[in-house]
């Protein structure tokens, strides 16, 4: 019996890795397609943990309201040109307006990252890009205290702040949540191009589509795009000071 089960094993192993190995290339694929049988692809992740986010009711300005699959995925008749504000919402997730603009035809990005709900007095930073860099990293700096990244501290020592996701390969998102933000102390908050990180005359960062978003009080507050044709490997996003957000929004070399 046991020699039978092993001769089933080894003769199914390599189809099962072969299916595996084609699902992975056809996920990957799929992630990165702006059409779907003549239909404009919209995705939408879950900014925690990135996977994709199904049963969401997507209601698109003059467009039409639609609900997310089980791959996160929404199909849209392609619209005209312009700029349009897309309302998500599903129990358990933030609700919030995005908006995105078709450019003949097109999208500049298809992916919206979403925020499940968080603690009161709790804020959650998300970074979104394009395919490339692979590899943005964002940064939080609690000035005499942490620096949360991922070659620095994942997590807070007192546990008030932690990197939720990393990403390696293009789009994020990159997230990182704190409970709660200390009113006497300064934070910074900024993207590094990780990929590029030797070339600080590199265009890469400013080319690269990247998006913040700031999220508290269960809702979206902020919303920051990475400005185009600046050279630098570091995006200073925002800081905050006696507990507020105050823009910075400046590509360079800081760090």
């Amino acid at each position: 019996m046991k020699k039978l089960l092993l001769f089933f094993i080894v003769a199914w192993l390599p189809l099962m890795l072969s299916a595996q190995y084609e699902k992975m290339v056809e996920t990957m694929e799929d992630e990165e397609s702006l059409m779907e049988d003549g239909k404009m692809v919209l995705r939408f992740i879950n900014a925690e943990n990135g996977e994709p986010v199904d049963g969401a009711t997507i209601d698109i300005e003059g467009i039409g309201t639609y609900t997310s699959d089980m791959l996160g995925k929404v199909l849209i008749d392609v619209p005209e040109d312009g700029t349009y504000a897309l309302s998500f919402s599903k129990e358990g997730f933030i609700s919030a307006i995005y908006p995105f603009e078709v450019i003949v035809g097109t999208l500049f990005s298809n992916r919206f990252s979403v925020c499940p709900v968080i603690e009161m007095g709790a804020i959650r930073v998300v970074l979104d890009w394009g395919r490339n860099p692979k590899d943005l990293d964002a940064h939080l700096i609690k000035e005499g205290d942490y620096h949360i990244s991922y070659q620095d501290m994942h997590d807070s020592r007192d546990g008030t702040a932690k990197l939720d996701r990393d990403d390696l390969k293009g789009f994020g998102p990159e997230t990182i949540t704190v409970k709660n933000i200390d009113e006497g102390a300064s934070y910074t908050y900024f993207v590094k191009n990780f990929s590029d990180r030797s070339s600080p005359r590199s265009k890469t960062l400013s080319k690269s589509g990247a998006s913040v978003r700031v999220y508290g009080d269960n809702q979206l507050l902020k919303s920051y795009s990475i400005a185009p044709n600046q050279k630098g490997t570091t995006w200073v996003v925002f800081t905050i000071e006696g507990g507020k957000i105050r823009d910075v929004n400046e590509v360079g070399n800081q760090y």
